[in-house]
């Protein structure tokens, strides 16, 4: 497999669309066809047809995380509810908050609008525990969801029953379930907002990478685009840029997806409502049941490479793709013990404080949106939507979001990065056997996560 089960199904990566040759002006270039740069274009054609619009991307649109990814469009922005709460209060945390809610339903609006046919489920979302330990931590976060100003209607906490009323787990003995999540083919999704892109108006360019981001320019290997706006959408891939190579770390992500589970399969296991689902650990693992009948996981492989090296697509090592046919048993037993169909790895973007950006340097006529840290499907939208306001020059709800600004702090140089992400790995990998053998707290949980900087 060279990319993702996603684009396998679709017959593998597209034909590539024409490169970039000669010189080409623009309003607004935008460099990186994933979501973020397919979600802007879009938004900014349907807000100004009048604009010139022109995306470059280096290999073919949806290539990075945005074809590969679990297919959750949630209502969730990375980061710390803490952290939030510090950069722009408890306010401006609960807006945040409430606007990545209802871009579930906008993604779902955008798709049935413009006929994508990307597998759209809006079945929720259940994070679910084998344990006591896990179960006390969903209590603990139910509770903090109810102090934030969360309701009933944003997430309930399950009992083994109510658990097992949605899917049955092995040992499962409760759950968090909200409402704020879609499933969806990543890669029929990208396609699909790809061709709605170019339906209004924008031009792609694939086969085209950037060899920097100016003020004005983006020089190309066979052209350049002068546009009054040079819009970084690069996510992981920021890291192969000049000058940008500390701004975003590459953190590597595995899945596998199964074979179709037959019909009395799933009559033991449930799942009817298809919502996607996050075990309990520390380490997590994350699903979802696919519209063919499938069950997708992915989790952490080997995390990060030396120097924040990003070329690691295709197959994982057999370890990883081990542990995560082990971790499926592990949730499902006997019923999962089906072949894995396909197994895929590769980067997400991740900000020194796992909090997401979104902005503009009006003087230099830059912008740029990122650090999803995994959870890019339904921000990504959320960020294009907020890109053409800055852009067009709209004061809205969405200019006055908290993660409008420039990334709050870059990544260590090495060797100190490569040695505090494997670091943070290891002991989350650590607390979670710890745990498991004694069945109560692990500190080394705490101490990964001072080190990350995620809680901050």
């Amino acid at each position: 497999m060279t990319h993702s089960f996603w684009f396998e199904q679709l017959g593998g990566l597209p034909e590539p669309r024409p490169v970039l040759e000669g010189r080409v002006e623009a309003d607004v270039c935008i460099v990186g066809g994933g979501y973020t740069g397919l979600w802007t274009a879009y938004e900014l054609r349907r807000a100004d047809p009048s604009l010139e619009v022109v995306v470059l991307e280096r290999e073919v649109a949806g290539f990075g995380a945005s074809g590969r990814n679990g297919g959750w469009v949630f209502g969730a922005v990375s980061g710390s509810r803490a952290g939030w709460i510090e950069r722009a209060g408890h306010e401006g945390a609960l807006a945040l908050q409430r606007a990545i809610q209802q871009t579930v339903d906008e993604v779902g609006r955008v798709v049935a609008a413009e006929a994508i046919d990307c597998d759209f489920r809006k079945g929720g979302n259940l994070v679910v525990a084998q344990s006591e330990l896990e179960l006390e931590r969903l209590r603990a976060e139910h509770a903090a969801d109810r102090a934030f100003g969360l309701g009933e209607e944003d997430r309930v906490l399950l009992d083994a029953d109510g658990l097992a009323g949605r899917v049955r787990v092995r040992g499962g003995v409760g759950a968090l379930f909200s409402p704020h999540c879609a499933r969806v083919q990543p890669a029929k999704l990208v396609r699909g907002l790809s061709e709605a892109v170019e339906r209004a108006g924008a031009t792609i360019y694939e086969q085209t990478p950037a060899l920097a981001l100016e003020p004005g320019r983006v020089p190309t290997p066979a052209g350049e685009v002068s546009a009054r706006w040079v819009v970084r959408a690069t996510e992981a891939y920021t890291a192969d840029l000049p000058g940008l190579h500390r701004v975003l770390a590459p953190v590597n992500s595995a899945m596998i997806a199964t074979e179709p589970l037959p019909a009395e399969t799933w009559e033991e296991l449930g799942w009817d409502g298809c919502e996607t689902m996050l075990d309990g650990r520390h380490l997590y693992t994350y699903l979802q049941r696919t519209a063919d009948g499938r069950i997708a996981l992915g989790g952490r492989g080997v995390p990060y490479l030396y120097g924040s090296r990003t070329a690691r697509e295709g197959v994982p090592p057999a370890a990883t793709v081990e542990a995560l046919r082990r971790r499926l048993r592990e949730l499902f037993g006997a019923a999962a013990d089906v072949g894995i169909a396909g197994a895929w790895q590769g980067v997400i973007g991740v900000s020194r404080t796992w909090r997401p950006a979104v902005g503009v340097d009006p003087a230099r006529g830059l912008a740029w949106a990122g650090g999803y840290a995994g959870e890019g499907v339904a921000a990504s939208n959320l960020a294009g939507r907020t890109l053409r306001d800055l852009l067009l020059g709209v004061d809205s709800e969405l200019t006055r979001l908290p993660w409008v600004g420039p990334p709050e702090r870059t990544w260590e140089p090495e060797p100190v990065r490569y040695a505090g992400i494997r670091t943070v790995h290891g002991l989350l990998r650590a607390a979670d056997r710890a745990e498991q053998r004694r069945g109560r707290s692990s500190r080394l949980a705490d101490v990964a996560e001072a080190i990350s900087g995620r809680g901050r």
